[in-house]
């Protein structure tokens, strides 16, 4: 196994009072039970885009998170 073995990715930029450094697009992470609890606490404001967690030697997405879409006021449920 590789230093880091997990890749928290997102196709925006990610942010995340967790995450050691500035906003960015992916993290590089040794745990996989620490990379998804950072990937479930970290949040973008893009609409349609998602969070992901990669098991790097295999390519495996082992957590997804969609983006939160608050709906709109107007709409009846």
């Amino acid at each position: 196994m590789t230093s880091a073995d997990y890749r928290i990715e997102s196709s925006q930029p990610l942010r995340s009072r967790f995450l050691p450094i500035g906003p960015g697009e992916h993290y590089l992470v040794k745990d996989r039970a620490l990379a998804v609890a950072l990937a479930a606490k970290s949040f973008h404001r893009a609409s349609g885009a998602e969070i992901r967690v990669v098991h790097v030697p295999t390519g495996e997405v082992v957590y997804r998170k969609a983006a939160f879409v608050q709906p709109d006021a107007s709409e009846e449920p």
